[in-house]
């Protein structure tokens, strides 16, 4: 790794990611031994299936309920992402028509469902509900942060919701020149969260099948190199490893997002900052970044890395090229010039589901039973809840206020073929880091990031 980026003696790129520091990668648990007969078949154990698994069997005990898991639960984005159990949609709220202002509300309230879940099991995941700030660093980004309120009075979110704030009032991040502020965000340790559920949904007499990769998923049955699972309903619940599926290359886009972390840092720093509590941090830039204090006071900070792998393929083990590290570090520095004096004790990688139009899809067919939820675009720690209770009640086949919200059934087009869809991508991106440099002078949003949303359809 480059000098220009201080290391910690017990530096770690990939080995999934930080979270497992405090705990240990877990050693997966048995693969499935046999062809089976379920009720459901969830394949994939992130915070998708384990949702799905929890609800239906606390809604129907006697339901006969598996879950097959390549690795073992929480591998992939659940154990990886930035820990923002937030309201935010994902996409935007004109595409998902005038159903969009009761999925807003029913995400604000997933929030406090996930928080009542875990307190009723018991499942210590370092959850504070703290809000979330955005800062913007550019007149042109303040400007985008002000239309983005503005807008959002539209679709019923009010001034309780979200508002502007002093760029001080919460986070003081260097040269922010407008904020807003939402309450609808809570940090939470992410494999302490995965960790958690599995051990509930095992709790409640469902197993889960790890080492276990999913072959084929057709009607009724899920085909694993150990045996086959029969099932009245299949439910792939594999959000950025989709694409891995026969037929399901071009379905989601496997997005990389890059994190590092520093090693604790001192009470004098926080009170420097003035980063008091829990709040998550984001800003206006077009190559965005996300950010919390962890429950040991350092700073886990992410952002886009290598974007896309051409094929759809995907680095499983979380490893971080040194160019990512470097630039999420040089940012780091840029918002937190106090932190310098720190040193980065982990980088990690991991990959969310994008889909065609950027908006997240759940459905079940009741004529072949197979189901389906994802595509969150790094919005999956709140949407997968709202997820396992929808896809709990369309299994069931009942109808709620969650079967009939926008989301439930929406088709998008799949994404176009190689080299297509790298060239799109990696374009995006390029375009984005150039609108960003260009707007450190100048007032408006660059034409370059326009261009770049209609690439690809952002």
């Amino acid at each position: 790794m480059s000098v220009r980026v201080p290391l910690s003696s017990e530096f770690v790129n990939g080995d999934v990611s930080f979270w497992y520091r405090s705990t240990g990668v877990p050693a997966p648990g048995p693969r499935l031994d046999g062809d089976l007969q379920a009720d459901v078949a969830i394949v994939g154990a992130g915070y998708t299936g384990l949702w799905t698994a929890y609800y239906l069997k606390r809604a129907r005990p006697s339901l006969r309920v598996v879950v097959l898991e390549q690795e073992f639960a929480g591998f992939g984005a659940s154990g990886r992402n930035g820990g923002w159990l937030t309201g935010d949609l994902a996409g935007s709220h004109a595409r998902y028509g005038e159903g969009a202002r009761r999925l807003q509300r029913v995400m604000y309230a997933s929030i406090d469902e996930v928080i009542a879940v875990c307190e009723k099991e018991s499942i210590d995941c370092d959850l504070v509900k703290g809000g979330v700030v955005n800062v913007a660093r550019t007149p042109a980004q303040a400007a985008r942060l002000r239309e983005t309120v503005s807008a959002a009075r539209a679709w019923g979110i009010g001034e309780p919701d979200l508002r502007l704030v002093d760029p001080g009032e919460h986070v003081r991040v260097a040269g922010a020149l407008a904020a807003s502020w939402s309450p609808h965000c809570a940090r939470i340790q992410p494999a302490k969260l995965a960790q958690g559920l599995a051990r509930v949904v095992r709790d409640l007499g469902v197993p889960i099948y790890e080492r276990t990769p999913v072959t084929e998923i057709a009607p009724h049955r899920a085909v694993t190199p150990y045996g086959t699972v029969t099932a009245g309903h299949v439910i792939r619940a594999t959000e950025g490893f989709t694409a891995r599926l026969r037929g399901l290359r071009r379905q989601w886009l496997p997005m990389n997002s890059s994190m590092i972390v520093t090693e604790p840092l001192p009470p004098s720093f926080w009170e420097e900052v003035g980063w008091r509590g829990g709040e998550l941090l984001g800003d206006m830039a077009h190559y965005y970044m996300y950010a919390q204090r962890t429950a040991d006071d350092r700073i886990a900070f992410g952002g886009r890395g290598r974007p896309y792998l051409y094929g759809s393929r995907i680095d499983a083990r979380g490893h971080t090229h040194e160019w990512t590290v470097e630039a999420l570090w040089r940012l780091l520095t840029e918002f937190f010039p106090a932190a310098r004096s720190s040193s980065v004790a982990h980088a990690w990688s991991g990959v969310l589901g994008v889909p065609r139009d950027w908006c997240s899809t759940v459905h079940v067919d009741p004529a072949t039973g197979l189901g389906w939820a994802g595509g969150y675009t790094g919005h999956g720690v709140t949407t997968t809840n709202l997820a396992g209770r929808t896809l709990r009640d369309l299994v069931l086949g009942e109808e709620t206020e969650l079967t009939t919200l926008p989301w439930v059934g929406r088709r998008v087009r799949p994404w176009e073929p190689e080299p297509l869809r790298w060239l799109g991508v990696h374009t995006m991106y390029r375009l984005y880091r150039v609108a960003d440099h260009r707007e450190r002078s100048r007032p408006r949003t660059s034409a370059l990031a326009r261009l770049a949303d209609l690439i690809t359809g952002h």
